[in-house]
């Protein structure tokens, strides 16, 4: 389970992007990036950070340490800027903190991943169709002279059809990715390597294991999706679908 520590401070918000993630210190010392449960992209995005942030862990990418942050209410109270304070009274209790990395900063491309690394993140946004890693937005840190990746929001775009679309996996199975416009794709080494080591790894079980990290209170329920179980299985279901359909939306690309 990710650990659940407590916010002691709101430091500054952090207005790059458009969910107005914040600084925020922690009751372990830590400093950390949280999105807000209260921002207009909802709890969903909170689900895609963890699945696709863990799903990266497992594949031996680079992602900052999550944990779940509880806010208090008392912490807005302190707040001046008025939009910052909205935001933290519609996000009391369990938030998604990132660790803060220190002196990172965005990736430019002076610093590049070895190819099998860039290849394996490449990889990693075909499998969760996350389009939000071109030069116009790479989501990448250099730190310590590594790259990192970061906020994978925007991928796992499936459970925003929920309900008007239902629960099916095989739209989101074959749907296709162009890897043209990808911030690493003429750095990334072999792309059906890539596949064979990333398959190897991402077993049903290990995707069930991944979903299993979410808390519960951030799966939404909808009409066919009645209760928790059964929003967590179809998450399962749609992403070892994707895997065993691979032809449909990886073999072009590689």
């Amino acid at each position: 389970m990710l650990p659940h520590i407590t916010a002691t401070r709101f430091v500054t918000p952090l207005r790059e992007g458009g969910s107005l993630p914040g600084i925020v210190e922690g009751s372990d010392d830590g400093t950390y990036v949280v999105k807000f449960r209260g921002a207009g992209q909802g709890l969903k995005v909170l689900v895609a950070e963890v699945v696709v942030g863990e799903l990266a862990r497992r594949l031996g990418i680079r992602v900052p340490q999550m944990a779940v942050i509880d806010m208090p209410t008392a912490i807005a109270r302190y707040e001046a800027d008025e939009e910052v304070q909205d935001l933290l009274n519609a996000s009391p209790g369990n938030n998604l903190a990132v660790d803060f990395l220190p002196g990172s900063f965005g990736y430019d491309g002076s610093r590049p991943p070895e190819p099998d690394e860039a290849a394996d993140i490449v990889w990693l946004d075909a499998f969760t169709a996350n389009v939000d890693r071109t030069w116009a937005n790479p989501n990448l840190l250099v730190w310590h002279r590594q790259v990192w990746a970061i906020d994978h929001g925007a991928a796992i775009w499936f459970h925003h059809s929920w309900p008007s679309r239902g629960a099916d996996a095989s739209r989101f199975a074959a749907q296709p990715f162009d890897v043209s416009e990808h911030v690493l794709r003429d750095v990334a080494g072999d792309l059906a390597a890539a596949h064979a080591r990333a398959a190897a790894v991402l077993t049903p079980e290990v995707v069930t294991e991944v979903v299993g990290i979410v808390p519960d209170e951030w799966l939404e329920t909808a009409p066919g999706l009645d209760d928790v179980p059964a929003v967590r299985s179809a998450y399962v279901e749609h992403l070892t679908r994707r895997l065993e359909n691979a032809g449909a939306w990886w073999g072009a690309a590689a």
